[in-house]
């Protein structure tokens, strides 16, 4: 049997920080960790801010939380920043997440191009960027569940067998 994976959730909108707006992806996101099997530890709603997203990934790295997933903040508005976040604390990116992410997603829209979803290691949790809307961001996280064990195990170093 599979070890439970502990998630950590970060919605990144400023107006859902603001309370201007309902934080409808972590919800979203909080479901389809579930029904994966695995534990939401952490949930956060940060502002579109690389300081603030980055402040969040940490905490929940240091809560233990070998996934991260982010919501919000991959496309290309100026406000747009989760990556550049991810990637100013990442060990190494890993592009097949985000390549499969808008292959996926292309099926469905075509401005599935303009995603800059990604994921990356960092520190000792796998880091993975989803789209802002709630539907789009399960629908990538379907995309690359089936690697997100096996991505974890080798963020947290536990030895593996392939």
């Amino acid at each position: 049997m599979a070890a439970k994976i502990a998630v950590g959730i970060i919605t990144v909108s400023d107006r859902a920080a603001a309370g201007e707006y309902e934080d409808l992806g972590g919800p979203a996101l909080h479901a389809a960790a579930t029904k994966y099997g695995w534990e939401v530890q952490a949930e956060a709603v940060v502002p579109d801010d690389i300081a603030r997203i980055q402040e969040a990934i940490r905490a929940f790295g240091a809560q233990g939380c070998g996934l991260i997933l982010t919501t919000g903040g991959t496309g290309i508005a100026p406000r747009d920043v989760t990556p550049e976040a991810i990637r100013g604390l990442m060990r190494v990116e890993l592009p097949g997440f985000g390549e499969a992410m808008r292959a996926g997603s292309m099926k469905l829209t075509a401005n599935a191009i303009l995603s800059r979803a990604l994921a990356a290691v960092v520190e000792r949790s796998l880091v993975i960027a989803l789209p802002g809307k709630p539907a789009g961001a399960v629908e990538c996280l379907g995309y690359v569940s089936g690697a997100v064990e096996h991505g974890v195990k080798l963020a947290q170093r536990v030895p593996t067998s392939c």
